[in-house]
């Protein structure tokens, strides 16, 4: 999957070819790509692919996942000037795209980290960077909620809209499901949380609560339904996720992680 990314990645960019490589012959260079911001660092596994297809060999100064300063230099690549300039720009915006989600997700992360709350991102990606943009955040602190449709039986209030009975319901779904799949279900107040706490689902997520109804439903929880997992998700911001964190909930997912990260700064040089 990473290979074919890549490559259709690359593809995107040149086209019919580098008409740079017509005009001028192709001499040794050397390039660093250097950090003009801080930050955290991902796109390693997707560089490397794409100097494995093209033939060069990235000496890397820092890793998945680890922090990086202003000013540091992050690879050094050593090759001919035909190929680092064709492979340039598709090179540093994986870079540049899956170092950004990390970075901003480790904010997040960093907030709720003394709580022990897992931070989950959310199917809320671009159309066809899925696997990418879930690849960055789980590089920056996070874990993946679901891939797809397929992960889990997820029960939205949109699904609620056409389910007569949400108990008869989780019956039947436990009879034709997959037996490991687990079963959430979206509630946006204690009387919905209740509902599905009494029909049996393995998650419930409290939708658009504020950090005070989070906390009625984990009191509820706590004392009726201590099995079942606890997921805040809904407009969680970093000014707001530590509240969440504070209310005893199980986990926080937020799709701002990915769809509101700002692209940082880095460049590539020759020398």
């Amino acid at each position: 999957m990473i290979k074919e990314f890549v490559k259709s990645t690359l593809a995107e960019d040149v086209g019919r070819g580098d008409l740079y490589a017509l005009v001028e012959e192709a001499v040794e260079v050397k390039a660093d790509i250097i950090a003009r911001c801080d930050g955290i660092l991902a796109g390693q596994i997707y560089a490397d692919a794409l100097g494995d297809l093209e033939g060069f060999e990235i000496v890397w100064g820092k890793k998945d996942g680890e922090h990086f300063s202003q000013g540091d230099i992050l690879a050094i690549i050593h090759t001919d000037s035909h190929t680092i300039l064709k492979n340039e720009r598709t090179l540093l915006n994986m870079i540049l795209h899956a170092s950004s989600i990390a970075t901003l997700t480790n904010s997040y992360a960093s907030l709720i980290k003394p709580y022990g709350i897992k931070l989950l991102d959310t199917r809320k990606t671009r159309p066809q960077l899925r696997l990418f943009e879930k690849y960055a955040s789980r590089v920056g602190g996070a874990l993946n909620h679901r891939m797809g449709l397929d992960d889990c039986l997820m029960i939205k209030d949109t699904h609620l809209k056409t389910i007569e009975n949400l108990n008869e319901y989780v019956k039947r779904a436990r009879t034709k499901i997959p037996f490991t799949t687990n079963i959430e279900v979206e509630a946006e107040s204690l009387k919905i949380a209740i509902l599905a706490f009494e029909a049996g689902v393995d998650i419930v997520m409290c939708d658009n609560m504020s950090p005070d109804e989070v906390e009625e439903v984990v009191a509820y929880r706590n004392e009726n339904f201590a099995h079942i997992t606890l997921e805040a998700s809904g407009n969680i911001s970093l000014e707001t996720i530590e509240s969440y964190a504070k209310t005893g909930i199980d986990a926080i997912s937020s799709g701002s992680i990915i769809h509101q990260a700002n692209w940082i700064d880095i460049s590539m040089k020759i020398k």
